[in-house]
């Protein structure tokens, strides 16, 4: 499959197939494109296989726009934008090991439903954690 008519909002990258089909991805997957001037986001070339920007050091595969997560989960979308906290730690506190959690999150691997909660009700914990503290 070859797309063309790249376009941009705010969240989205769009690009159109050979009969008109519209297929979209979540720009949190591309933070380079994301920030990206206008004039930065039109500076790409079209090879092969996808999409690529020199400038930004950045590709993006034709075949990517067909991938079930064109939009990331919740707790990936968590991670993808708060990239303050330390998925390494993170891992360890709840028992995941550290590369399966930073395959989950960048959408490699797939969690259970069960391990998926677990992630979630962790971050929920390390927000009430956040939010029960006060400087005396």
């Amino acid at each position: 499959m070859k797309l063309s008519n790249l376009s941009f909002d705010a969240d989205f990258i769009y690009a159109q197939d050979e009969t008109g089909r519209i297929y979209k991805q979540s720009l949190l997957w591309y933070p380079a494109l994301k920030s990206a001037t206008d004039e930065q986001r039109r500076n790409f070339t079209v090879g092969f296989g996808g999409f690529h920007w020199r400038d930004l050091d950045e590709d993006i595969s034709f075949e990517s726009f067909t991938y079930e997560d064109a939009v990331p989960s919740t707790f990936q979308e968590f991670f993808l934008v708060h990239k303050e906290i330390n998925v390494s730690e993170f891992a360890k506190r709840i028992g995941i090991n550290a590369t399966l959690m930073r395959n989950y999150i960048n959408g490699f691997k797939k969690p259970s439903k069960i391990r998926e909660r677990e992630i979630i009700n962790a971050i929920h914990d390390i927000g009430k954690e956040y939010l029960s503290f006060c400087i005396a």
